[in-house]
C-alpha cells in the first residue's frame, strides 16, 4: 500500500490521497466535495494549519485518512510537524506512532 492511499475498511475500496505540493495541501474529491489538509513548510517543519471536510461528507473518516498521509509524508519526506491545527493536534495524541514527528518547540 502507497503512503497516499488510508487502509480500507472491510469491503471498502480505500481512499486515494493526492498530495499537491503546488497548493501546500493534501487532499480528495468524494462524491464532488474537495477535501484539504493544509500546510506550510518552511526549514524542514512542515505546520499543519487547517483540515477541511465540507459537512455533506463529515463522518467518513476523510480527516483522519488527510492526516495520515500528511505525517507518512512527514516521515518519508524527513520532515517535523507542527499541529497548528487542533484536528491534527488531537489525532496525533491519539495515534502515539507519530510523537516522533513532533518539532520542538
Amino acid at each position: 500500500m502507497s503512503s497516499d492511499q488510508a487502509p480500507a475498511a472491510a469491503g471498502v475500496a480505500p481512499r486515494t490521497v493526492r498530495h499537491n505540493a503546488a497548493a501546500s495541501r493534501f487532499e480528495v474529491t468524494e462524491d464532488g466535495h474537495l477535501c484539504v489538509l493544509d500546510y506550510v513548510l518552511s526549514g524542514g517543519i512542515a505546520a499543519f494549519t487547517h483540515t477541511g471536510v465540507p459537512a455533506p461528507v463529515g463522518g467518513r473518516g476523510i480527516a483522519a485518512d488527510l492526516v495520515r498521509a500528511g505525517l507518512d509524508t512527514a516521515r518519508t519526506q524527513g520532515w517535523r510537524v507542527q499541529a497548528v491545527c487542533s484536528y491534527v493536534a488531537a489525532y496525533m495524541q491519539r495515534h502515539p506512532e507519530y510523537q516522533d514527528l513532533l518539532a520542538a518547540d
